[in-house]
C-alpha cells in the first residue's frame, strides 16, 4: 500500500518520467488571511527532481501596514520597518520560483498571497503549477490525525524548531515532502498538480481579477456588502447529501466558503452549469460545503461541523465537477 511505502527513505529505482524536474517549497507569513493582507516574510527551499535540497532563501518583507498577529509570527513593526518592500525582492523571489512546481502546505493560500503581491508590484509570478502537501498526504493515505504541518512533520520524524517562522516551516515541509514524493513515485501515483493563473491587475480595496476571468466580486472590498447575482432556479430536486467516494448528483445544494484560487463566481457558474444548486447559506439541507480551510471560524464552516455537512476543498470539487451524475428521470416528473 502507498501508506506503507510512504515511510520508506530509499528512492525508487524507476522514477516516473512525467514528474516535474524541480520544486520550490514555499512558506509565507502574512498580516492576515484576507485578500488585502500582505506578506511579511517568505522562504523558498529549491529541490531537485527527486526532492533533494539544492539551496534555500529567506527574507523579511515590509508590508507597509500593521504586521497583524505578532503573537503568531513574532514579527513586529520595528523588525519590519527596515525590511525591503515586496517589489524590491520580487526579482530574487522569481529566480527561486522559475521553472519549478510551487509546493506548499495549503498551497492555495500561499499561491494567492504571492500572486497578489506580484500584481501589486505590476509583475507576474513565474509559477504555472502548484502542489499542495495536504492533498498529496490524502492521496498517499497517510494516517494523520489532522492536516496540520506539525502532524505531517511528526509522521516523518521531522523536528520543528520555530513554528510559524517562514524559513523553518519551509525547511520542515521540504524534509517531509521528500519521503512523500518518493512514496508517490514508488506507487506510480499521479501527482496532484494544479494550474496557477497569475493575477493580471490589482487595486488596493477592491478584489483583484484573476487571469482573464475578470469581474471578480464586482469590485467590492473583502468583507463588504455586495449584491447577489440572480441565478436561474435549479430544475432538479435535492437528492440529499454528498457521500465521500461517490459522484455529485444534479440538484445537490452546494455552498462555498473562504478564499478560492479560481474566482468564486466562476466556480459558482460551473456548478450551476453542471446542474447543482448554488446556496448562499448553509443549512441542514446543504449537500456539500466547498472550502480550502475547513477549520476556519466562518459561519458556514462552523455550521457544517455542527450539522455534519460533508466538506471538500476546491481541488476535489473541481475533480467532482468533471463527472456529475444526471438527475433521476422519474424524479423530474417524467421530463
Amino acid at each position: 500500500m502507498l501508506e506503507d511505502r510512504a515511510t520508506a527513505a530509499s528512492s525508487p529505482t524507476v522514477w516516473p518520467a512525467a514528474y516535474p524536474k524541480g520544486y520550490a517549497v514555499v512558506d509565507v507569513e502574512t498580516t492576515g488571511l484576507a485578500r488585502n493582507d500582505r506578506i511579511i516574510s517568505a522562504a523558498v527551499y529549491r529541490l531537485d527532481a527527486r526532492g533533494e535540497v539544492e539551496d534555500h532563501w529567506y527574507t523579511l518583507v515590509n508590508p507597509e501596514r500593521d504586521p497583524g498577529p505578532v503573537w503568531i509570527h513574532g514579527l513586529t513593526s520595528e523588525m519590519l520597518e527596515g525590511a525591503p518592500l515586496f517589489g524590491d525582492i520580487a526579482e530574487e523571489f522569481s529566480s527561486r520560483l522559475a521553472d519549478r512546481v510551487l509546493v506548499a502546505h495549503n498551497a492555495v493560500f500561499d499561491w494567492q498571497m504571492i500572486a497578489r503581491e506580484y500584481a501589486r508590484a505590476q509583475r507576474e509570478a513565474p509559477v504555472r503549477q502548484r502542489l499542495c502537501t495536504i492533498v498529496l498526504s490524502k492521496e498517499l493515505g497517510l494516517p494523520l490525525p489532522n492536516h496540520k504541518l506539525e502532524s505531517l512533520a511528526a509522521h516523518f520524524g521531522v523536528v520543528q524548531r520555530r513554528a510559524h517562522h517562514a524559513l523553518d516551516d519551509a525547511r520542515v515541509l521540504a524534509e517531509a515532502f521528500r519521503p512523500s514524493l518518493r512514496a508517490a513515485a514508488a506507487g506510480a501515483l499521479r501527482l496532484p498538480l494544479h494550474e496557477c493563473r497569475p493575477l493580471t491587475e490589482w487595486a488596493d480595496g477592491p478584489a483583484p481579477r484573476i487571469g482573464r476571468q475578470g469581474g471578480g466580486y464586482g469590485g467590492y472590498p473583502p468583507g463588504s456588502w455586495r449584491p447577489s447575482r440572480r441565478r436561474p432556479a435549479c430544475p432538479y430536486p435535492n437528492p440529499g447529501r454528498y457521500e465521500e467516494g461517490k459522484r455529485l448528483k444534479q440538484g445537490m445544494r452546494v455552498a462555498f466558503s473562504g478564499d478560492t484560487s479560481v474566482d468564486r463566481e466562476l466556480l459558482e457558474d460551473r456548478a450551476t452549469e453542471a446542474g447543482l444548486h448554488v446556496a448562499t447559506s448553509l443549512s441542514r439541507l446543504t449537500s456539500l460545503l466547498v472550502t480550502n480551510d475547513p477549520d476556519s471560524g466562518t459561519s458556514k464552516a462552523v455550521k457544517a461541523r455542527q450539522y455534519g455537512t460533508p466538506v471538500v476543498d476546491e481541488a476535489a470539487f473541481g475533480q467532482l465537477l468533471r463527472d456529475v451524475e444526471p438527475a433521476v428521470e422519474h424524479s423530474l416528473g417524467g421530463r
